[in-house]
């Protein structure tokens, strides 16, 4: 290939590494972050989002053409998008393919002409653009791009050189255009994690070596890696493949939909579409149910069934010699579930029925109704608050876990409602969840999507209690938008490392009060800090003051803190209830 163009293959190959190379350098990201609390963080969200397009484009194969890897970057990255900087990268990548994709072979020009979609497109994502952030750094590589691109240069290689070389100069001066990221002596995080995704790409062109292989635990949070299963661990028996030939695309409900029927019937779901093909892989008992459910949607090819139980045992006779000659043949003759040990000479018992698990039954259909509501929050004791207040589908999720934009869509498409209103609670998923609104009608989908934008768990309580039911929707999003400037909101954790924010100095393992402006308290006691991080927070036209306390908190010294409280501000009611949150010791709101 000509050092001059990219063809389809390498450009599949280029950003496989530039993802790999992301999630190598995630943790040295997260560290970056100015607010030093251990939650999930932007080399954690950006990672997973690009894992998510990853792991698409690896299942394409090595034909596939320029159109089908850009679809699988842009659908894959926009569906598993996680917390700003995710949703921000996932624009970035949706803005490139958009020209890509149009192109058998990509040259300097055309990749200048994408770098500037890309920054477009991001741009237009968010409400209030700041600089010194990934934006500025993506800029400064589109703008130096353009440069080249005029200059006359066509040498692929020193064209990406110069374009990171130059994005690594933008990132080195975002301090200077956030006091905080000087403070804390960092640079932008997600600049920083877009860089590393542009160095790894450019570390795939040269041809370095680099295992591109996308597995399953890089693109699912908490997966574990295990060793072979014994047989007793595995669960669903037949590994099904196949390649639906749609007759039409899928919109997103047609995908949700036939996501979560896989889902219903086995495991290890893999289901990559876009306009033409859907592939899919499932782990189940009855392989038919999954192919009746794909003719929905079209003819299907290249059928693949294994007995996983059979091969299993197969694998352990050839590999210790010492399993029993009958059982083996028991599997061939179709008897696969039956495990006893047979000696020469025995009967074998074939042909009968074999019970096998039956598929979870599907849940009952929500009653339809005209509003319905979504909320994210962590913690039993939030979740259960927010269904007493009439809330339909609560996302587990937070401060510790940023939902993905596939995650939002798949809860909206579970609630019976014309309109469903999204509480995102929490500043760093507001933009995952428009994105979701967005998508949804894109795709004319059914029903509406409606954010309101809380940045808090006692936000997000203020603006559901504001709904009043039988008034139109436009008025009850405006009256609950409007409620949510009445509460002021104060959380607890603690500090994963030594750092400076507002001039205060804060060592690993001090206590952290963190307002909606900032740090409002630093302490050795979680109840001193708390306390202290509320004085901060009151004013004489506040009447409520509600706590909310955490898993790791005993309910008598949560009692004890109300007390407290109670006796500084008499003149308030002081509410004290389970939240049951990891991480945050205690949600404060006062309103």
């Amino acid at each position: 290939m000509s050092n001059n163009v990219i063809d389809a293959k390498m450009l599949s190959k280029m950003f496989l590494t530039g993802a790999k190379n992301l999630e190598a350098k995630k943790e040295w990201i997260n560290e970056l972050n100015v607010f030093p609390v251990p939650d999930g963080d932007t080399g954690t969200n950006m990672t997973m989002t690009i894992m998510s397009a990853a792991k698409e484009v690896g299942s394409l194969g090595d034909n596939a053409d320029m159109s089908a890897i850009c679809k699988a970057i842009s659908s894959g990255s926009l569906r598993g998008a996680r917390g700003n900087s995710g949703v921000i990268l996932s624009q970035l990548l949706r803005g490139f393919t958009k020209v890509v994709k149009e192109h058998d072979e990509v040259n300097v020009s055309i990749l200048a002409e994408a770098f500037d979609k890309a920054v477009e497109t991001a741009y237009k994502a968010v409400m209030k653009p700041k600089e010194g952030t990934i934006l500025t750094v993506a800029k400064g590589a589109s703008e130096k791009a353009h440069e080249l691109a005029v200059e006359g240069t066509e040498d692929i290689e020193f064209f990406c050189s110069e374009v990171i070389k130059y994005a690594d100069e933008v990132l080195a001066k975002t301090p200077d255009m956030l006091p905080v990221l000087k403070q804390a002596g960092v640079v932008d995080s997600g600049g920083q994690g877009l860089v590393q995704v542009l160095k790894g790409a450019l570390d795939g062109y040269l041809g370095k070596e680099i295992d591109i292989t996308i597995t399953e635990e890089q693109v699912t949070p908490g997966a574990k890696t295990m060793g072979e299963p014994k047989e007793e661990d595995i669960k669903f028996g037949y590994c099904t493949e196949f390649i639906v030939l749609l007759s039409k695309p899928l919109n997103i409900k047609q995908e949700i939909d036939f996501k979560n029927f896989l889902e219903s019937i086995g495991d290890s779901i893999v289901m990559v579409a876009d306009d033409e093909i859907c592939k899919v892989h499932v782990h189940s008992n009855d392989p038919g149910l999954a192919i009746q459910r794909a003719l929905m949607y079209g003819q299907l090819s290249n059928m693949k069934i294994d007995n996983m139980r059979m091969e299993h045992r197969e694998k352990l006779f050839h590999e210790n010699n010492d399993g029993s000659w009958a059982e083996i043949e028991t599997e061939i003759n179709g008897a696969a579930e039956l495990t006893p040990t047979y000696l020469p000479g025995d009967d074998i018992p074939i042909g009968k029925k074999v019970e096998t698990e039956a598929p979870k039954a599907a849940e009952p259909e929500m009653p339809h109704k005209e509003v319905g509501f979504v909320t994210v929050c962590a913690g039993s004791g939030l979740a259960d608050i927010f269904r007493g207040l009439g809330v339909d589908y609560v996302i587990e999720g937070g401060q510790t876990m940023n939902p993905s934009t596939a995650d939002i869509l798949d809860a909206v498409d579970k609630v019976n409602a014309d309109t469903v209103i999204v509480l995102p609670n929490n500043k760093n998923i507001i933009l995952a969840a428009n994105q979701a609104a967005i998508m949804s009608e894109d795709n004319d989908s059914d029903k509406k999507i409606v954010v309101v934008p809380s940045k808090t768990v006692p936000q997000g309580i203020t603006a559901i209690i504001n709904y009043v039911p039988d008034t139109p929707v436009e008025d009850n999003v405006a009256a609950m938008t409007e409620a949510l400037g009445t509460v002021n909101t104060g959380e607890v954790t603690y500090a994963v490392r030594d750092t400076v924010i507002d001039d205060v100095q804060i060592k690993q393992g001090d206590y952290m009060g963190i307002g909606d402006s900032g740090i409002l308290a630093v302490g050795g006691e979680i109840a001193d800090v708390t306390f202290d991080m509320l004085d901060k927070m009151m004013d004489d036209d506040l009447e409520l003051i509600s706590v909310y306390y955490g898993d790791e908190v005993d309910e008598k010294d949560a009692e004890a803190l109300r007390e407290r409280i109670s006796e500084k501000f008499p003149s308030c009611d002081v509410e004290l209830q389970f939240g049951g949150q990891p991480i945050y010791y205690y949600i404060v709101s006062a309103e």
